[in-house]
């Protein structure tokens, strides 16, 4: 691992428990790996930067996994721990919390004396769970491989964020987090943090360049005071000519330390409050290695390229990312043409690109539409609420005018005409299925799918977000080199593990060939609120008159799913198979950058799954 300057910033870590626990594993381990050879273990020395070194390569295991699904899992696996340890707790929300609430409805008009009880539980929940989404972003976003910080900055950078509030625009700094805050985390300001990180950068573990008193000074500020500062810079930088569309794309050579200097000097200071993170010098020249990068520049009052609106970045041959300027990153609207006529040029690499770029002119569609005050018709709903697919955007985060389409809507009413029904004929509890129902919204109860009529299309937890997926397949018939060879014909990857699976004695398809109706849910749609272990999920799941799936139901599946959503992965409900490692796995399908994959995941008994994780399970066929 690179050297870093963290035991310069943080000269009580190398001593600290968590550092300790770490140097002992890596001790621990050293002995075991030499027991064999009758050898002594390494031991870490007991120098600063070895021992943060070494509780850095343990962080790196756990949370920058380069595989990404043991990576997410990994994280998922402490995400409740990192809750608890940071989150204000409901015994710690002060009372000037409620006054401010009070003077607020005031200011509105209401008359509020007394908040009850109920609806301060209600406050609670909703400022607990906005905690939660803040310091989500801040998790899923340093965790992120593509993210090119080097992981001593993100511990660094992780360690400050959690101790801080909301950034002040008035004042122009943070305030400081107690155990009583309410207010959100930090935003993230992707452009003020590689802007850190080039002062820090500067910095070596010989401690050469602290000798100059302009780098001292930077490198001995606190991070709350250069985040602010650079954040403050960034809101106040400007777009020079805002509507002007006409300009000229410039690509930047990979592996050119000279052209990520140019991108570099070309974007610093330039992209507004969406902050690019090449406005840093090192973050520029990190993506430079990665691979070519083009910039689209609209022209200036002079008529010369200079203010740039859109970039391409790319990992080797293929699209790693698109970013405008709209806040999250989100690309303008009116330079959706631009970037339509430069993914033509590209090859299928752009595919999952151009398949954004029509979503977003669909919402751009939709957002015209609410603005001239004409009514949504069936389809603008199924594209708003997002019943065929989810909408993608080019941002960090989803597209925010979908929140706000929504906004005020009558949600009863879009229902009636999405599914072309009268309020009867939608079921919200069990007994009001009958031979005329056309929706069931509401609780999977025991039985459930017995009752639901077989051509039910619309079955719903909580409308929109919380479909139950139901489809039939045909399974059996076919050896495992029929559907090895089938899936590799179809362009689908298969993952070494999951070619194990396949050629276990444990794997043994069905010798004829019968259709299989699929349930297709979450963790959360079994009743689960946390985590819920895989032997709970196959419990609830035979509860609700469902049942494992045969073997190669997940490769038949893999087979028929071909339009599955990107970054999308489903895991099938089935006895589990030895494979990675020697452990209890079950095949998982999904869709990444890459394409189409048949894969594995690990699933002992006791493993624990989050509530959004999805299964597919076989509808067990009614005893009558």
């Amino acid at each position: 691992m690179e050297k870093d300057p963290l035991h310069i910033k943080y000269p009580e870590l190398q001593t600290s428990e968590e550092v300790n626990r770490a140097v002992e594993r890596k001790e621990r381990q050293s002995r075991l790996r030499n027991a064999s050879a009758s050898q002594a273990g390494e031991k870490v020395p007991n120098e600063p930067g070895e021992r943060i070194e070494a509780y850095m390569d343990r962080l790196e295991k756990i949370f920058l996994n380069p595989d990404e699904r043991k990576r997410e899992r990994n994280l998922e696996m402490f995400r409740g721990k990192i809750y608890d340890a940071i989150i204000i707790k409901r015994d710690n929300f002060p009372e000037s919390y409620f006054e401010l609430q009070k003077r607020i409805a005031r200011e509105r008009g209401q008359a509020v004396d007394e908040i009850p009880e109920n609806v301060r539980g209600q406050m609670i929940d909703v400022a607990i769970e906005d905690q939660k989404v803040s310091l989500d972003a801040w998790m899923d976003y340093l965790t992120e491989e593509d993210v090119a910080y080097p992981p001593w900055f993100k511990f660094y950078v992780w360690n400050q964020v959690i101790k801080l509030s909301q950034f002040d625009k008035e004042l122009g700094k943070f305030k400081s987090r107690t155990e009583s805050t309410v207010a959100r985390f930090p935003d993230i300001n992707r452009a003020a943090l590689a802007k850190i990180l080039d002062i820090y950068e500067k910095v070596k573990t010989d401690n050469k360049n602290l000798k100059d008193p302009e780098i001292r000074e930077n490198f001995t500020k606190r991070f709350p005071n250069l985040y602010a500062e650079f954040i403050a810079g960034s809101l106040a930088s400007k777009i020079e000519n805002k509507e002007e569309i006409q300009g000229q794309w410039i690509k930047y050579e990979a592996n050119n330390p000279t052209d990520a200097d140019k991108l570099w000097q070309s974007i610093e200071g330039k992209t507004g409050g969406a902050g690019w993170c090449i406005e840093g010098k090192a973050t520029a020249h990190s993506y430079n290695k990665q691979g070519d990068f083009y910039v689209y520049y609209t022209n200036d009052e002079s008529g010369a390229p200079t203010q740039p609106r859109l970039a391409i970045q790319m990992t080797g041959n293929q699209i790693g990312q698109i970013r405008g300027l709209l806040p999250h990153q989100d690309v303008e609207p009116m330079f959706q043409e631009v970037l339509d006529k430069k993914l033509q040029k590209f090859g299928v690499e752009a595919d999952s690109y151009r398949k954004k770029s029509e979503d977003m002119k669909m919402v751009t569609a939709l957002y015209k539409k609410r603005e001239n005050d004409e009514p949504f018709t069936k389809d603008d709903l199924v594209i708003l609420y997002e019943i065929n697919g989810i909408i993608e955007g080019f941002g960090y985060e989803k597209d925010p005018r979908i929140v706000e389409l929504r906004k005020n809507r009558n949600l009863d009413e879009d229902m009636l005409i999405i599914f072309e029904c009268t309020k009867e004929q939608i079921a919200y509890v069990p007994n009001q299925i009958n031979e005329k129902t056309c929706a069931y919204v509401g609780q999977l109860e025991p039985g459930i799918f017995q009752k639901l009529p077989e051509n039910l299309e619309h079955v719903y937890t909580s409308f929109p977000d919380k479909k139950i997926h139901r489809e039939n397949i045909e399974i059996g018939g076919k050896s495992a080199d029929q559907l090895i060879s089938e899936l590799e014909a179809a362009g689908i990857k298969i993952s070494d593990y999951a070619k194990l699976m396949l050629r276990n004695r444990e794997f043994v398809p069905g010798k004829k060939p019968e259709e299989a109706t699929l349930i297709r849910l979450t963790v959360a749609d079994l009743g689960f609120k946390s985590i819920a272990t895989t032997d709970q999920i196959y419990e609830r799941a035979q509860i609700l008159g469902l049942e494992l799936c045969p073997a190669d139901t997940g490769p038949n599946y893999r087979l028929k799913y071909k339009n599955q959503p990107l970054n999308e992965w489903i895991h099938m409900g089935m006895k589990q198979i030895t494979g990675s490692g020697g452990s209890p796995s079950v095949f998982s399908l999904g869709r990444n950058d890459g394409g189409l994959w048949l894969s594995d995941d690990w699933a002992e008994p006791r493993n624990e799954w989050v509530p959004r994780y999805s299964f597919v399970f076989r509808l067990r066929k009614s005893e009558s």
